[in-house]
């Protein structure tokens, strides 16, 4: 496992981020750190990682790999994706870094970049940190395992668990589950909500692509700092959302959608307002590659 003593605000100020809001990218790169030390990454590794976005798990996962690792760090999405900051800007701007040497950035779909290599193992692991939800099917996912699981020794997954351990939690749980419900009848989403697949739905599909789960299994309570629940939650809460519900097909799939959005409003409710919202649980679970 990851062990490595890490400055986790010196790798926070290394991304691209809003100075005027440090806080939010701390606690982003805290929040990775805190995953990656569950997966067996050190110094000289070889890495792997698949959605990597604007690089916040990039970042980390450069720093601990070492000078003597690498990281190729792979998404399809377009450069100029997201906000405040575009794809292709945080990673031009990480690459400019001290870190820049250990990093490659790939703009391809990860099973034609795997497909376009040699036989032979490239990578010691593989890496899907928050990155699943993004995929628009459970195939992706399913292609991608069928891949990685003959071509590196290890594929580590970090997602979040639809499990609420707090009260504060249970409005984010909520929040996605009413997202997603929107988000399927549309033709292309562009949400950070697209599929979701529990833990045990995770696992399935890595055993059906022949790897085996390893004993280094943890669920955990992300700290309070981490506004990804906030945020999602927010989302479903604006009025826009009402707005995007006409989407759907039918009067019963737009009633079920808004009893969905209403739950979420009475659970914020229950816990005393949008700012002491949490983000979910998340969990991490690694799987040992076929004969590599």
């Amino acid at each position: 496992m990851a062990k490595q003593q890490s400055n986790v605000e010196e790798i926070a100020r290394l991304c691209l981020h809003d100075p005027n809001n440090f806080g939010i990218q701390l606690s982003q790169t805290t929040h990775r750190l805190q995953i990656l030390h569950s997966f067996p990454i050190s110094l000289g590794s070889r890495v792997l990682e698949i959605g990597c976005g604007q690089g916040d798990t990039t970042a980390v996962l450069a720093e601990l790999v070492g000078e003597s690792g690498h990281v190729t760090a792979i998404d399809p999405a377009d450069l100029s994706y997201g906000a405040p900051f575009t794809v292709g800007q945080a990673q031009k701007h990480l690459l400019a870094s001290r870190l820049g040497s250990r990093i490659t950035f790939v703009q391809q779909d990860p099973v034609d970049f795997l497909s376009s290599k040699s036989e032979e193992p490239i990578f010691d692991v593989a890496v899907l940190a928050h990155c699943i939800w993004y995929f628009s099917s459970p195939s992706v996912l399913s292609n991608i395992f069928q891949v990685l699981a003959k071509r590196v020794k290890f594929v580590c997954v970090a997602e979040y668990a639809l499990a609420a351990g707090t009260m504060e939690q249970l409005p984010h749980v909520l929040a996605v589950l009413a997202r997603v419900s929107l988000e399927v009848f549309k033709p292309v989403s562009e949400s950070n909500v697209r599929t979701i697949l529990s833990m045990k739905r995770i696992q399935s599909l890595a055993e059906g692509a022949g790897m085996s789960a390893l004993p280094h299994f943890k669920v955990f309570e992300p700290a309070m700092e981490l506004s990804d629940g906030r945020w999602e939650v927010g989302t479903v809460l604006d009025e826009e959302f009402e707005e995007e519900v006409k989407v759907a097909p039918g009067p019963r799939e737009r009633a079920a959608i808004l009893a969905q959005r209403e739950a979420v409003l009475q659970a914020v409710s229950k816990v005393g307002g949008l700012k002491k919202v949490r983000t979910m649980d998340v969990f991490c679970q690694c799987f040992r590659g076929v004969d590599v």
